[in-house]
């Protein structure tokens, strides 16, 4: 265990249908590793069930807590998983949409992957961004005024005082992680 992200706490937040096990899992255990505290909270608060892909089931992963019932000023960055039935559930969600604005009105890290970025969108945070996600998202953030989508692992976008990061799907979770882990370490440094 590294202690990079030492006194960091980090939100995950899934909806409790539909996740794609490996874009909730691989970065809990990558940021806990780096020694990030790491909080997961679910629009119910109960179990969450896992996918291998969109279809298969794979898991089911217990959340510590309802969306409800966080507060961002908490909290050093946020993560959200994809999954097509999580993202579109959690897009809805009134509480996740108010944590994402939340953490970007602080200037915080919000980090998104696969079709994540669908919560972004309605949470009105995506306009003059460059970001990038599963490539079937990449019309909606355009629709939504997105400045440009790229076709790249990892985007980071820093502008207006909060850092975005995304990345396309699970097999950039690798670099996914280790964004959010450098802009962890950048605001430590700060």
């Amino acid at each position: 265990m590294s202690n990079r992200l030492q006194g960091k706490k980090v939100l995950v937040i899934t909806s409790d249908t539909g996740i794609e096990r490996d874009e909730l899992i691989k970065p809990v255990q990558a940021l806990q590793a780096e020694g990030a505290s790491v909080v997961h909270a679910s629009s119910g608060g109960g179990t969450t069930q896992t996918f291998v892909g969109d279809t298969e089931k794979d898991t089911t992963v217990k959340s510590t807590q309802k969306l409800a019932q966080v507060n961002a000023a908490d909290y050093d960055a946020l993560v959200i998983p994809g999954g097509t039935v999580n993202a579109d559930t959690l897009r809805q969600d009134s509480d996740a949409q108010a944590l994402v604005k939340a953490f970007a009105d602080a200037g915080k890290t919000v980090a998104a992957i696969c079709h994540g970025p669908w919560l972004l969108i309605n949470a009105g945070v995506v306009e003059g961004k460059t970001l990038t996600s599963y490539p079937s998202v990449s019309t909606d953030l355009k629709n939504a005024k997105a400045a440009a989508w790229v076709d790249a692992e990892v985007k980071q976008c820093g502008a207006n005082g909060w850092t975005l990061i995304t990345s396309r799907n699970p097999n950039d979770l690798p670099a996914f992680n280790e964004a959010i882990t450098q802009a962890l370490e950048a605001r430590k440094a700060a």
